[in-house]
């Protein structure tokens, strides 16, 4: 057996808390942890009942899952090491019993805090009471920890958007954390409804401005407590590990691939030649396991500022939305999903008012007519419902990608090059190795296999049906042209013959008729 290298001999022996381990990098997080730090002491989960199921139970899917394949292959009896917590972030106590806090308190050494609510639209309230009271909830108990080591809080790199350039620090909040949280308490939705504009601004929703709140209570308790922020770009699917292109949700970038692919999406509101900010999950759940370290060997000045990670590859290997769409068309055409309904040919578009032609001819239209058709064919209508959610999501997400921001990552890049080689090996976070395409197609088909349940087996297939639909399309597109060109022509041969008439009807006068006789002779 290899020596432990720094990053693993920190973790042996140690207990962790994770909030939102069951969420996309939570559920990472704990693989990688379990895999290449398989001498901790533990792993403590923080879980929801969901749909009836226990947390226990949930935590036994959640080990079935592909994701944990090498785990059980080779590392069974890590398993046994993770322990569900009934709890939520939004009790009070993070709905612990009073045993299960004493055994935090005396027990835990790491704690990430990753839970939160991801849904850009979520109402006020809920953000808040998710986001920001629940970190003010785990802020609580962290603080009564005897042995913690490190505090890790996952924010995003998005909660400051009025900053163009966003450095590696903690920003003035707008609004007081505790007036806020006070304010949800005592006002009625309603209220809340009306006030959220004049709140949120400048943020475009209320995750980024809830998740900016949180960032102030986080670094109102430093230095006195071991505490860093993180702050991952837009997350994506692996590079690597757990699987290549490994992702288990829809949220984000994968679900427009998925629609754009099955020829759902047409456009796409976006600044081609702005850059994309996106981290594989791998790459963002090393960086966590790393900063971890750094906190908890006490390597970082404490009289110093709250060391915060901008985890973004900013600068590094730069890429615009433009070349994603042109290269990720390349890859979608040759590895298509099943059941397309349209050739994936979309677009993405500056202008918002060709953008929203589109979407209506396009997106809306179709939509309808599908639906009419399911309609007469006695089947379950659900074309228009689909679009309604994609139009929603579009609405939201295109704030991002109408605007360019600079993410300042020179702590991260401190971080990765002090690392030895064989830290550097297990726990990579070397944006340089990754290839554009070779990375989208890991993408689709992760999307594909994962998320949409759609067999490699089926590849040839869905590429014959992908040529019919081009067929299609290539007849339709010159279609719909013939027929512009067809109007215009008709068009003008009107024109032409009320030009005529009037001409005729002028020279019946007797002043313009004299002079036009005069003009001929």
């Amino acid at each position: 057996m290899e020596e432990l290298t720094e990053i693993q001999s920190f973790y042996k022996g140690k207990t962790l808390f994770i909030t939102g381990g069951s969420g996309f990098m939570g559920k990472v997080l704990v693989e990688k942890l379990l895999f290449s730090c398989s001498d901790l002491d533990k792993i403590y989960l923080l879980l929801r009942p969901k749909r009836g199921r226990t947390p226990e139970l949930r935590v036994d899917d959640m080990f079935k899952s592909p994701m944990f394949n090498r785990v059980r292959k080779l590392k069974p009896q890590v398993f046994k090491k993770v322990v569900p917590l009934l709890g939520d972030v939004t009790l009070e106590n993070l709905g612990l019993t009073q045993e299960q806090l004493e055994l935090l308190e005396n027990e835990v050494h790491v704690f990430f805090h990753g839970a939160a609510t991801l849904r850009l639209e979520a109402k006020l309230k809920d953000a808040i009471e998710m986001n920001t009271v629940g970190t003010k909830r785990v802020l609580d108990l962290a603080k009564r920890m005897k042995k913690l080591q490190a505090f890790v809080h996952l924010s995003t790199a998005f909660c400051h958007v009025d900053q163009a350039e966003l450095g590696e620090r903690v920003y003035d909040s707008p609004d007081d954390p505790q007036d806020v949280m006070r304010l949800i308490q005592w006002m009625d939705e309603s209220a809340l409804d009306l006030v959220t504009p004049k709140l949120l601004d400048p943020h475009p929703n209320t995750y980024t401005y809830s998740k900016r709140l949180a960032e102030t209570l986080v670094a109102n308790e430093y230095p006195n407590l071991p505490c860093a922020i993180a702050r991952p770009s837009i997350v994506t699917p692996s590079w690597v590990e757990p699987l290549p292109g490994w992702v288990d949700s829809l949220n984000g970038p994968v679900g427009l691939i998925v629609a754009a692919g099955k020829g759902v999406i047409r456009s796409m509101h976006c600044n081609a030649n702005y850059h994309a900010e996106v981290i594989p999950v791998d790459m963002a759940i090393n960086a966590l396991i790393a900063i971890a370290h750094r906190i908890g060997t006490n390597t970082l000045d404490r009289s110093k500022n709250m060391p915060v990670f901008n985890i973004t590859q900013s600068g590094v290997k730069p890429i615009t939305w433009g070349e994603i769409l042109e290269k990720g068309k390349k890859v979608a055409h040759e590895y298509p999903f099943e059941g397309a309904i349209w050739f994936p040919d979309g677009d993405i578009r500056t202008s918002k008012f060709v953008h929203n032609l589109i979407v209506f001819f396009f997106h809306i239209l179709p939509a309808y007519f599908i639906d009419f058709l399911m309609l007469i064919f006695r089947q379950k209508r659900f074309m228009v419902r689909i679009q309604k959610r994609i139009s929603d999501g579009l609405e939201v997400l295109q704030y991002f990608t109408t605007r360019e921001w600079v993410f300042h990552n020179t702590n991260l890049l401190i971080l990765w090059g002090e690392m030895n080689p064989r830290d550097k090996k297990i726990f990579p976070i070397d944006f340089l190795v990754i290839d554009e395409v070779e990375y989208m197609k890991k993408v689709i088909l992760g999307a594909r296999q994962y998320c949409m349940k759609e067999d490699l087996s089926t590849l040839p297939k869905a590429r014959t049906h992908q040529k019919i639909l081009y067929v299609l399309h290539v007849t339709t597109v010159y279609l719909f042209y013939f027929g512009i060109l067809y109007f215009i022509y008709k068009q003008s041969e009107v024109a032409r013959f009320c030009l005529d008439s009037v001409t005729e009807k002028m020279k019946s006068l007797p002043i313009i008729g004299g002079l036009a006789n005069k003009a001929h002779l």
